[in-house]
């Protein structure tokens, strides 16, 4: 089933990739320009180049043709299942596991556990069934699949939109003050380190905004509650990283730590209606055991 998406562009002069990367924050730039490309994506009824600049008020319309079929491995992964019904399926991921293959690692995914546990699920990036939003290699915790092309479309909207609410635990360095606020940062590929992101002030970056609430002082370490509005590649880390308390153990954009091999980040709970009724459920992830010990040891 092919998805539509239209919108108005608000700003003038944008190229139309990037209009259309601020709108579909699920889809690659790559995966947005071929779109572009195979004359899927028109300007006012037009077909147009990704580089086009769009005018404020130019009418977009983008048409997302259902997935052709992949050459991805269904592999026996044990999962973790909090929920599932006829459309979605709630995950807790371990730390380790990467949620689509990329680079490095061709399979032993999420995406290759998923279709090992449901090989029907084929909605979404071709290379990325399923997939609404992400999580870190390294962090841990629930993340939504859906089951196909129209459960897909929904959440898709409802992230958008801002609908879904992510809570995370972390443990950062240091004691942040205050005990509760916003982090409000524009995020950008970082330039001299292209696994990194950076924030920036020159107008360049896309909107990031992260609310935060103390949980505990513990010694050195602040346990936090984090809770971010936007859905940006590491914003966690990079906001927490920027006003001087990484998050412990991030090696990327803190230090290593010899008692815990990864980032103490945990998604524990995420909020949304279901896309069947409209109702609204709560679904939590408690602490793994890796992260309980990382607490203990520091408490002693």
């Amino acid at each position: 089933m092919e998805a539509r998406f239209n919108f108005i562009a608000d700003t003038a002069g944008i190229r139309l990739d990037k209009a259309v990367a601020g709108k579909l924050e699920d889809f690659s730039r790559a995966r947005i320009q071929k779109l572009i490309r195979d004359g899927l994506v028109r300007v006012n009824g037009v077909v147009s180049k990704p580089s086009y600049r769009l005018a404020e008020g130019n009418k977009i319309t983008v048409m997302v043709p259902e997935p052709t079929p992949t050459n991805l491995t269904a592999q026996k992964i044990p999962l973790s299942i909090v929920y599932e019904d006829k459309d979605i399926i709630v995950v807790d991921k371990p730390a380790g596991l990467s949620v689509h293959p990329g680079p490095g690692h061709p399979d032993k995914t999420l995406v290759n556990a998923i279709l090992g546990y449901n090989s029907e699920i084929s909605c979404g990036d071709a290379e990325r069934p399923g997939i609404v939003h992400r999580l870190d290699k390294d962090t841990s915790g629930l993340i939504i699949i859906a089951r196909h092309p129209k459960a897909h479309l929904y959440l898709s909207n409802l992230f958008k939109n801002r609908q879904v609410k992510k809570t995370y635990i972390a443990l950062a360095r240091g004691h942040l003050s205050p005990e509760s606020g916003f982090i409000d940062a524009p995020i950008v590929r970082d330039r001299s380190h292209r696994k990194r992101m950076a924030i920036t002030t020159n107008g360049s970056g896309r909107e990031a905004r992260t609310g935060y609430r103390v949980v505990e002082y513990i010694n050195d370490f602040t346990l936090l509650e984090v809770m971010p509005e936007t859905g940006r590649t590491h914003q966690i880390r990079v906001h927490l990283a920027a006003i001087g308390h990484p998050i412990f153990g991030d090696c990327t954009y803190g230090s290593n730590s010899i008692i815990l091999p990864r980032q103490f980040l945990h998604a524990y709970k995420i909020v949304f209606r279901l896309p069947s009724s409209g109702e609204e459920l709560e679904f939590t992830a408690r602490l793994p055991e890796d992260l309980e010990k990382a607490l203990k040891q520091i408490r002693s």
